[in-house]
């Protein structure tokens, strides 16, 4: 199964996200199939950046987003 997630970046304390498509058997930071945009927790407000066009091709396709990123995803506008 594919699914749409997220990708642990940055440094120790300092998390930054991609938000990337992936087979759910891949680890965490392992292979991916696409990147989508990313997700900085860090800054106020936190910045999402989603290509919406590509994240619908996605989940036409039958990709399924994790919790999180079906939040962000509706944060962004890409999910309605």
């Amino acid at each position: 199964m594919v699914k749409i997630r997220l990708r642990r970046m940055g440094a120790k304390k300092a998390p930054f996200y991609r938000i990337i498509v992936a087979d759910s058997r891949a680890p965490r930071d392992g292979a991916f199939i696409e990147e989508l945009g990313y997700y900085n927790p860090l800054t106020d407000p936190a910045e999402v950046k989603v290509d919406g066009e590509r994240a619908q091709y996605w989940l036409k396709n039958g990709a399924q987003p994790t919790d999180t990123v079906r939040g962000l995803l509706k944060k962004s506008g890409a999910l309605q």
